[in-house]
């Protein structure tokens, strides 16, 4: 029996890209997984497909898909009780869930509604979902003992600390998430919670795929040291080594996967 076995994530915006990849790294490695996606009705075939391969016969009992908006308070206290209906527990949560302005405005011309749109789901529902979970997790801990150790996952990105003038509202909303990782370490350290941020490169996800050939060139040209793009499976591979208990020593860490693209190099 796997160590995972029986704990249970949530990864919020896992219909696809580096959600999608997380959820199927924790499964394999013994995780109930609850995926959840706003516009999303149903989950594709492949992707059933893939998770019933993973558990075999229990597909039903191991995972659940749960549609939710994380910026409508209502939602969000619909993924914690359909949760608790279903596992029972939280052991981790993978504050995932983001999206990119519709439209590319330069900083002098963005909306306010562009601003309040992707404020309010990159930012404003991971920190109030945090809060949720970070309760319920501590009402868990008084209940399942020195056994029960659960932590908290942030994806943020270099935009928390890179200027893209033409989608500064998204830039904003990944520096709140750094801020956020800080803000919950320091908090729920007295509860031994710890709270790491993950912050992706240029990943090649449906996210991306409007800017790819601008990308590609910027690669091509030595942007990133590693010149190549990165994979929503590096991101997966990130969370596995949280959740295996490799940084035990740590909490409020920001663990770059962008290739070495946060290095300053002359």
């Amino acid at each position: 029996m796997k160590a995972e076995e029986n704990k249970v994530a949530l990864i919020t915006g896992s219909t696809h890209g580096i959600g999608k990849a997380i959820a199927l790294e924790l499964a394999r490695n013994g995780f109930k997984i609850v995926i959840n996606g706003a516009s999303t009705e149903k989950l594709a075939k492949d992707y059933i497909d893939l998770l019933s391969e993973i558990y075999e016969k229990n597909l039903k009992s191991n995972h659940m898909f749960i549609q939710a908006d994380i910026s409508l308070k209502e939602h969000r206290n619909l993924l914690i009780e359909k949760i608790q209906e279903k596992f029972k527990r939280i052991d981790l949560l993978v504050n995932n869930a983001g999206v990119s302005p519709i439209e590319r405005n330069d900083l002098l011309h963005a909306t306010e509604d562009s601003f309040d749109r992707v404020l309010a789901i990159n930012l404003k529902g991971p920190y109030f979902l945090t809060q949720l979970i970070a309760n319920w997790m501590i009402k868990l801990k008084k209940e399942l003992g020195r056994e029960y150790l659960p932590c908290i996952i942030n994806i943020s990105s270099i935009s928390s600390y890179t200027s893209s003038t033409n989608r500064g509202e998204y830039c904003v909303s990944k520096a709140g998430v750094s801020m956020m990782t800080k803000l919950y370490a320091d908090r729920l350290s007295e509860y031994n919670i710890p709270v790491y941020e993950i912050s992706p490169g240029i990943i090649d996800t449906p996210m991306t795929q409007s800017v790819h050939e601008r990308y590609d060139k910027l690669i091509n040209e030595g942007i990133i040291p590693l010149k190549r793009w990165g994979k929503s499976t590096d991101i997966a591979k990130a969370v596995l080594a949280i959740v295996k208990g490799l940084f035990p020593y740590s909490t409020g860490s920001v663990i770059e996967i962008d290739g070495g693209f946060h290095l300053h190099r002359l």
